[in-house]
């Protein structure tokens, strides 16, 4: 089964997603991380995205996650990590994801807009974390 990556797609392909995206009844919540204040980086940062296979961390990212949307209008949150090359879903939170990527690190916001008006919140993390 093939997995549809943003930053491997064509900018086409990708907009064509977040135009589709846009048209749904979403909300966005984003939690941007500024690497520059990590102090140990890996040295693949898709090292980051496998940071929590553990189960103890995995326990302790959901945690930090549920208290930080307290204030969100939703009683209940289920959190649920999974693989996105069997969940479509998730290839579409890539595309996503990379359209907040571009933004931030290269400073190219168009793919952005096709979802601003989804975003909920927009939080950038600038503290020490790792």
């Amino acid at each position: 089964m093939a997995e549809l990556k943003a930053s491997a797609s064509l900018p086409s392909v990708s907009l064509r997603l977040l135009r589709a995206i846009a048209q749904e009844n979403i909300g966005v919540i984003a939690a941007i991380v500024d690497k520059r204040h990590i102090y140990r980086p890996p040295k693949n940062l898709e090292d980051l995205d496998k940071r929590y296979t553990k189960r103890t961390l995995r326990y302790d990212l959901e945690e930090t996650i549920r208290e930080g949307l307290v204030g969100v209008p939703q009683e209940v949150v289920l959190i649920r990590q999974e693989d996105s090359v069997v969940r479509k879903e998730l290839q579409a939170v890539d595309c996503v994801a990379w359209a907040f990527f571009q933004k931030y690190e290269h400073g190219d916001d168009r793919f952005y807009r096709i979802i601003a008006d989804k975003v909920i919140v927009e939080d950038i993390i600038r503290r020490k974390l790792w």
